[in-house]
Protein backbone atom coordinates (compact mmCIF):
# COMPACT_ATOMS: atom_id res chain seq x y z
CA UNK A 1 0.00 0.00 0.00
CA UNK A 2 1.54 3.39 -0.88
CA UNK A 3 1.67 6.47 1.61
CA UNK A 4 -1.41 8.27 -0.23
CA UNK A 5 -3.27 5.27 -0.04
CA UNK A 6 -2.56 4.92 3.63
CA UNK A 7 -3.08 8.29 4.54
CA UNK A 8 -6.88 8.09 2.46
CA UNK A 9 -7.87 5.11 4.15
CA UNK A 10 -6.86 6.30 8.03
CA UNK A 11 -9.50 7.85 9.75
CA UNK A 12 -9.44 9.93 13.40
CA UNK A 13 -11.09 6.64 14.77
CA UNK A 14 -7.91 5.01 13.39
CA UNK A 15 -5.68 7.28 14.26
CA UNK A 16 -6.15 7.53 17.72
CA UNK A 17 -6.70 3.58 18.22
CA UNK A 18 -3.07 3.52 16.49
CA UNK A 19 -1.70 6.21 18.74
CA UNK A 20 -3.16 4.23 22.02
CA UNK A 21 -1.43 1.30 21.41
CA UNK A 22 1.89 2.62 20.50
CA UNK A 23 1.69 4.32 23.80
CA UNK A 24 0.64 1.76 25.78
CA UNK A 25 2.03 -1.28 23.88
CA UNK A 26 -1.22 -2.94 23.32
CA UNK A 27 -4.50 -3.25 21.33
CA UNK A 28 -7.75 -2.01 22.56
CA UNK A 29 -8.94 -5.31 23.24
CA UNK A 30 -5.35 -6.03 25.94
CA UNK A 31 -3.36 -8.46 23.13
CA UNK A 32 0.42 -6.79 22.92
CA UNK A 33 1.78 -5.59 19.92
CA UNK A 34 4.85 -7.41 18.44
CA UNK A 35 7.90 -5.41 17.45
CA UNK A 36 6.60 -5.62 13.58
CA UNK A 37 3.26 -4.13 14.60
CA UNK A 38 4.69 -1.74 17.15
CA UNK A 39 7.20 -0.53 14.50
CA UNK A 40 4.72 0.08 11.53
CA UNK A 41 1.75 1.71 14.17
CA UNK A 42 4.21 4.16 15.17
CA UNK A 43 5.18 4.84 11.41
CA UNK A 44 1.60 5.32 10.51
CA UNK A 45 0.84 7.91 13.58
CA UNK A 46 3.93 9.70 12.33
CA UNK A 47 3.03 9.98 8.97
CA UNK A 48 -0.60 10.44 9.67
CA UNK A 49 0.11 13.79 12.51
CA UNK A 50 2.78 15.00 9.25
CA UNK A 51 0.92 15.02 6.72
CA UNK A 52 -2.55 14.99 7.94
CA UNK A 53 -3.14 16.61 11.52
CA UNK A 54 0.10 19.23 10.64
CA UNK A 55 0.46 18.68 14.44
CA UNK A 56 2.71 21.58 16.37
CA UNK A 57 1.94 19.68 19.65
CA UNK A 58 4.86 18.88 21.82
CA UNK A 59 6.92 15.78 20.98
CA UNK A 60 4.49 15.32 17.26
CA UNK A 61 5.75 14.88 14.14
CA UNK A 62 5.22 18.74 12.59
CA UNK A 63 4.00 19.26 8.93
CA UNK A 64 8.26 19.27 8.21
CA UNK A 65 8.32 15.78 9.52
CA UNK A 66 10.67 16.79 12.22
CA UNK A 67 9.66 15.87 15.75
CA UNK A 68 8.04 19.19 17.21
CA UNK A 69 9.88 20.21 20.53
CA UNK A 70 9.16 23.20 22.99
CA UNK A 71 11.01 25.18 25.28
CA UNK A 72 9.73 24.59 28.86
CA UNK A 73 8.06 28.14 28.35
CA UNK A 74 5.97 27.39 25.53
CA UNK A 75 4.89 23.94 26.29
CA UNK A 76 3.43 25.56 29.72
CA UNK A 77 2.21 29.17 27.83
CA UNK A 78 0.33 26.23 25.64
CA UNK A 79 -1.06 24.09 28.33
CA UNK A 80 -2.44 27.34 30.24
CA UNK A 81 -3.52 28.50 26.80
CA UNK A 82 -5.54 25.51 26.31
CA UNK A 83 -6.95 25.61 30.14
CA UNK A 84 -8.22 29.22 29.03
CA UNK A 85 -10.31 27.80 25.98
CA UNK A 86 -13.82 27.42 25.31
CA UNK A 87 -13.50 24.20 25.03
CA UNK A 88 -13.24 23.35 29.01
CA UNK A 89 -15.12 19.74 29.54
CA UNK A 90 -15.28 20.69 32.70
CA UNK A 91 -14.36 22.90 36.08
CA UNK A 92 -15.08 22.56 39.41
CA UNK A 93 -14.73 24.48 42.74
CA UNK A 94 -12.88 23.49 45.59
CA UNK A 95 -16.09 22.40 47.48
CA UNK A 96 -17.55 20.15 44.72
CA UNK A 97 -15.08 17.62 44.74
Amino acid sequence: MNIEALLASMTPEIYERLRQAVETGKWPDGTPLNEEQKASSMQAVMLYQAKIEKSSEHMTVGESGEIVHKSKADFKRSLRDEQDDNNTIARFKQDDI
